[in-house]
């Protein structure tokens, strides 16, 4: 795996005193970057055991403290705290004065663009919105990862360099991201990579199920080859019985789920209809095959 990239000394920016908000499995990772790339983690807030190991593990001698503390000794700060969160996280440290005029606010929801750090940008803070376009372990594997990850990047348009520069110097690439599109953005990504791995469990359940004695070994190539196609030629990649048409064997694999593991029957059909959906609009189903393929859907859906 290829380390991340990191600019020459001469081309970075002033080194800067990095602390950590919430020490869950993003902020420790960055800021283990940025210590790559010279800056200085100072402070790490968390509360759990595990947020403290993660922290011990990923930032050694990095003194775990308050959040307040964490921005009294920070000129950089991650607000690595879960979506539902930060909003109150961010009026909490505004309100008790915990922002400094000039402190960098970085947070890494993938939900929210920099307007959500107005209560800190009002005490004289400056609000970048960095979202990591990756799935983190805790481990120190996520700051190799890092390497070419592409962040979603919202500032206000006087920090957009500044913005960016930290994606590089983590290893990154920056997207811009307008404030009023982050949230279909996160829903595009939530889409494909959360709903994943749901789909992937499932089939290795139904495989278990079936007789398959190591299902991850059997899917691996095919995902792998599904994925790699998808990504290249978008809907020209769909295959399988339903861009086909085959309504008779959709019909049988809803009768085995409904079977064996009712509990897939419903996501089976959503995405089934939704595929016909996609493959009818890009010409690969005939209209002809479509009718009775779409009427087994609604009988399975509503079955």
């Amino acid at each position: 795996m290829n380390a991340p990239h990191h600019p020459e000394p001469k081309d970075r920016p002033a080194r800067l005193a990095v602390g950590v908000v919430g020490a869950g499995r993003v902020g420790p990772a960055l800021a283990a970057a940025l210590q790559l790339a010279g800056h200085r983690p100072v402070a790490v807030s968390g509360i759990s055991e595990a947020s403290v190991r993660r922290a011990a593990t990923l930032l050694p001698d990095v003194p775990v403290v308050t959040p307040a503390e964490v921005l009294e000794r920070s000129e950089l700060v991650l607000l690595t705290v879960p979506d539902d969160a930060l909003p109150s996280l961010v009026e909490g440290l505004a309100e008790t004065g915990a922002v400094r005029p000039g402190q960098l606010l970085v947070h890494t929801s993938g939900r929210y663009g920099s307007t959500v750090l107005d209560p800190a940008t009002r005490a004289g803070g400056l609000p970048l919105a960095l979202h990591p376009v990756m799935t983190f372990t805790g481990s120190s594997v996520d700051v190799q990862r890092l390497a070419g990850c592409s962040f979603g990047v919202t500032a206000p348009e006087e920090l957009r360099l500044a913005a960016e520069a930290l994606v590089i110097e983590m290893g990154g690439e920056p997207e811009w991201i307008e404030e009023q599109a982050r949230p279909l953005y996160h829903a595009a990504l939530a889409l494909g990579a959360n709903h994943l791995v749901t789909l992937v469990a499932q089939s290795m359940d139904l495989l278990r199920a079936s007789g398959v004695g190591a299902p991850d070994r059997m899917l691996g190539p095919l995902l792998g080859a599904a994925l790699d196609n998808a990504l290249r030629s978008g809907d020209a990649a769909l295959t399988g019985p339903v861009a086909r048409g085959d309504a008779g064997t959709v019909a049988a694999h809803v009768a085995e789920l409904r079977e064996h593991a009712p509990q897939a029957v419903a996501g089976y059909v959503a995405m089934a209809r939704a595929t016909a959906d996609r493959a009818l609009a890009h010409g690969m189903l005939k209209p002809e095959l479509a009718e009775d393929l779409l009427g087994v859907l609604a009988d399975g859906g509503n079955a």
